[in-house]
Order: structure tokens, then C-alpha cells, then sequence
């Protein structure tokens, strides 16, 4: 069958590469084309687009490269007219993804949706959407389950990609380094970048610790660079993200997979984010209005209780930073009492091998709407 991908970070390009492995093991006549990175393309597939070219942060953003973005969605919607995939694969990346949703369903083009949109805490009315163009969604987190099933969603659960992820890397330190030093994992785009590092490079000069920045897979040195500056305790390495946080003594991360990635790892972590006062100001006002959300990271909503800290806000400074880094590096009652909760999280995403489940039950999915 002819399997058409789009996914547009690199947690997607993560998830994406290992549910192409999954199709394959399972299709062996399985042919790929995607819009994603390099993992993706490395897993077998063709990649049409990678996912740098189109990502944006905050309205700005979006307003400066609009001209790009629908440029880039006319020019989807061709490619995939003239492929003629079996089954479009969404993953993550709603704001793209919903109108390539739209647009399949309007030529009666099988569409699945993988890593579903965060709806439990945002943009609630896309379900509608979800449940009139998408044929199978596939969720990925065990508190997700109640939720859809309250909205009429067909869904598929068969556990979280992370987990495969994390069990098949081979382990290595970074530069004959087995610890000692603070991970920063800053998030992909510039816009975490700007707000991270400035306060993470405070911490730097305040601890006197080394520090490994964990460089973004769509990022370069120069977009780290000029917060840097001349310190000479803090690098920047690429490529090897799991290597460092393995290695850590402590990683402060911005909010998002990589934080669940450091659950499983087993990383003590701090996990941080700001934006600016307006964006903010909605976003206390809609988790007010949402009451069922209490945090902001994944692996703390796995398990509905606070494993580790979440410096929001005015809160993200580097005297809450600096101090709560010395706690996880230096509170062995601390750092035991984490490891216990990474647990439950890990038993709540269930076992391996999901990758692999969910691409079963997605061809299963494609032969029984042929039919």
C-alpha cells in the first residue's frame, strides 16, 4: 500500500520514523513519501518537504511567513492528488494537518491522525473537525482515553512511540563525559530559544556548572551563539540528545516531548516556559475554564500528580532555576522520590513495541474502509 506522512516538528519526525518502521515490518510492498525530517527519511521514506521550511511560533511568526505556508499547502495538496496514497498519516502538527484533513475528505482520500491534537487543552472545538474528516484517530497518552471517548471519537490507544524509542537507542557519553554537567534542551523553535536561554545562561555563571545545550535538530550553532557568548563552560553538541540527558547530573527543559523523553531516560528535571503576557494571560484564562488541566507537561498529566517541577512564567527566573537545579543535583531524597514517579510514568504509557501496533492496526484500518 501507498502510505502519504506529514508531520511538522521533530517529535513528529521522531514518532513519524518509527511508525514507518512499523509499516514496513508489517508491509513489506509498503511504499512512503512524507513531509517531515530526516529521521523519517532515514527510515525509509521519501521526503518530499522537510518540516524546517515551515515552522513558526506565535502569531508574528506566522504572519511573516504566511506567504510561505500557504505555498507550502497548495503545493501538499497537489503532491498528494497526484501520488494517490492508500491513506494520508497526520501527525501532530494541527494547524497544517487539519486543513490536509479538510481537503482529503473532500476528495474522499482515506485520512488517520496520529499524535492527536492537544484538544483536552486547547481549541476544544476542533473536535468536530476530528470526528467528521478524520477516519481513525491514534492517541498516544493513557488520560487522553476517557477524554475522547467522552467526545464520540473513534480512537485507537496502543501506548506511547517514546518508549520503543527510547529502549532501541544505544547509549554513549558525550565527549568521554559520564556526568557532571547541567542538560538545557531549550525547545526547537527561536522563540523558546530567546526566552530560555538568557535565564539558563544566568544559571550557568550563578552554578559554575558546565552546561550541555542540547541543539534543536532544525537549529544551528549561530542561533545559539549570541546568548553564549564567550562563556567557556557552555557548548552546544547536536544530534545527541538522549546521550546528554542520560549523562546529566539535572536537565532543564522547555515544556514538550523532551520532558517525557527525560522521564524515561530517567533524567532529574526541571521542566520551564514563558511567553509573552498576552499569550499567557489567554492561556490561564482557558486552563481555568479547562479544569481538568493541572500542569503543563506530559509526564505529569500521565500520572495526574506534580513528579517534577514547572517553573512558569514570572516563576522561570534564575533564582528559582539555580536553586531548584541545586536541589535535583544535590537531594538524594529528591531525586529518589522522582525516580519512583518516572515509574508509574512508564507503566501508564504501556510496554513496547506501539510503533509497531499502531501500524498493524492502522493497515487493518485502510482494508476495512475498502471494504
Amino acid at each position: 500500500m501507498r502510505y502519504y506522512l506529514i508531520a511538522g516538528e521533530a517529535s513528529g519526525d521522531l514518532h513519524g520514523s518509527n511508525l514507518i518502521k512499523g509499516l514496513k515490518a508489517e508491509d513489506p510492498q509498503a511504499e512512503l513519501r512524507c513531509w517531515g525530517g530526516d529521521l523519517m527519511q532515514e527510515g525509509g521514506a521519501t521526503l518530499v518537504r522537510h518540516y524546517r521550511e515551515g515552522a513558526v511560533m506565535g502569531l508574528t511568526d506566522v504572519l511573516s511567513k504566511a506567504g510561505k505556508l500557504l505555498s507550502n499547502l497548495s503545493f501538499c495538496k497537489k503532491d498528494i492528488l497526484a501520488w494517490k496514497p492508500d491513506v494520508v498519516i497526520l501527525i501532530d502538527y494541527p494547524g497544517f494537518n487539519m486543513k490536509i484533513a479538510k481537503f482529503c475528505h473532500s476528495h474522499s482520500i482515506r485520512v488517520f491522525y496520529y499524535i492527536a491534537p492537544k484538544t483536552w487543552a486547547s481549541r476544544s472545538g476542533r473536535n468536530r473537525k476530528l470526528k467528521a474528516l478524520v477516519d481513525r484517530l491514534f492517541i498516544v497518552f493513557p488520560f487522553e482515553v476517557p477524554y475522547f471517548k467522552s467526545k464520540g471519537i473513534d480512537f485507537r490507544y496502543c501506548g506511547n512511540p517514546l518508549i520503543d524509542a527510547v529502549e532501541q537507542h544505544r547509549f554513549k557519553p558525550v565527549d568521554g563525559l559520564d556526568g557532571g554537567y547541567i542538560a538545557v534542551l531549550a525547545g526547537s523553535r527561536k522563540g523558546e530559544i530567546s526566552r530560555m536561554m538568557p535565564v539558563c545562561m544566568e544559571m550557568a555563571d550563578r552554578l559554575g556548572r558546565k552546561v550541555i545545550i542540547a541543539g534543536a535538530p532544525s537549529r544551528r550553532q549561530d542561533d545559539y551563539q549570541p546568548y553564549i557568548g564567550e562563556r567557556g563552560n557552555v557548548s552546544v553538541v547536536f544530534g545527541r540528545t538522549y546521550d546528554i540527558l542520560r549523562y546529566a547530573d539535572a536537565a532543564v527543559i522547555n515544556s514538550g516531548t523532551a520532558s517525557l523523553e527525560a522521564a524515561l531516560i530517567g533524567t532529574p528535571q526541571v521542566v520551564c516556559w514563558s511567553t509573552s503576557k498576552l499569550t499567557y494571560f489567554v492561556g490561564r484564562y482557558i486552563l481555568r475554564v479547562l479544569d481538568h488541566i493541572k500542569y503543563i507537561s506530559l509526564g505529569n498529566l500521565c500520572i495526574d500528580k506534580l513528579a517534577f517541577r514547572e517553573l512558569i512564567q514570572d516563576e522561570f527566573n534564575s533564582d528559582e532555576l539555580c536553586r531548584e537545579v541545586t536541589r535535583l543535583c544535590e537531594d538524594e531524597a529528591c531525586r529518589a522520590q522522582m525516580q519512583q514517579d518516572y515509574r508509574l510514568i512508564r507503566e501508564s504509557l504501556g510496554g513496547s513495541g506501539a510503533s509497531r501496533a499502531v501500524a498493524r492496526e492502522m493497515i487493518a484500518a485502510v482494508k476495512e474502509l475498502r471494504r
